[in-house]
């Protein structure tokens, strides 16, 4: 009696323990192969997505600074400061005096100085703005025709200068130009009608090689009339 009771109680549930821990450790084993199969194939459509956003990008690159045609060359950037800080200070003068005028007439002498203020930055900003249009629109080319130059916004002109007709040649650096490395171009023709024609704050390198350019034209007329 003694031994059948205590021998069937305490084996029964050791198997169960033996089973139950068998029967959990080969669980995790199986649910970490999907966890690591998933990284896998949600990796490869993120690799993708740069790729086709990389096209649009460079098709976009060359349209963003404004080349210009034909040959065409504009001032270079670092010259709109002195294209617009004349026409600025001209209009400024020009703007505060008038509003003085109308301060002290309208509102009494006290008002003078504030009315002048406003008036003088507001013309600041009109000249700022014409500035700028007008470093827009001024172009240049040198090509087989000759020296060739554009201005204007609503009302273009464009003077041409034919290499035969070059007399002698200008190059000017004032003291702003050249601190920003900028230079003034006077070509001086045989006409009458346009005897020079001037392009300011021009490149400095740009403007030397335009005066060697021309400069080599005139030493072959010179050659050539010998």
């Amino acid at each position: 009696m003694t031994p059948t009771p205590p021998g069937s109680d305490p084996a029964t549930p050791s198997p169960p323990a033996a089973d139950g821990v068998a029967a959990h450790e080969p669980q995790p084993a199986t649910t970490a192969e999907p966890t690591q199969a998933q990284p896998t194939t949600a990796a490869e459509p993120m690799q993708t997505q740069p790729a086709a956003t990389e096209p649009p990008r460079h098709a976009d690159a060359p349209a963003e600074p404004p080349a210009p045609q034909d040959g065409w060359q504009r001032l270079p950037a670092r010259a709109i400061p002195l294209c617009t800080i004349d026409i600025s200070l001209s209009l400024a003068v020009v703007f505060a005096i008038a509003a003085v005028i109308v301060g002290v007439l309208s509102l009494g002498r006290h008002s003078g100085l504030a009315s002048g203020l406003i008036g003088a930055l507001f013309g600041a900003g009109i000249g700022m703005w014409i500035g700028f249009r007008r470093y827009r629109n001024t172009l240049w080319k040198l090509d087989a025709h000759g020296f060739a130059v554009r201005r204007g916004v609503a009302w273009q002109r464009e003077t041409t200068v034919p290499l035969t007709r070059v007399q002698h040649l200008d190059l000017k650096h004032g003291p702003l130009q050249r601190m920003r490395r900028l230079a003034t171009l006077v070509v001086h023709t045989a006409g009458t009608r346009h005897s020079s024609v001037a392009i300011d704050h021009l490149d400095a390198d740009d403007a030397q090689r335009l005066r060697e350019r021309l400069g080599r034209q005139l030493d072959l007329e010179d050659d050539e009339a010998r």
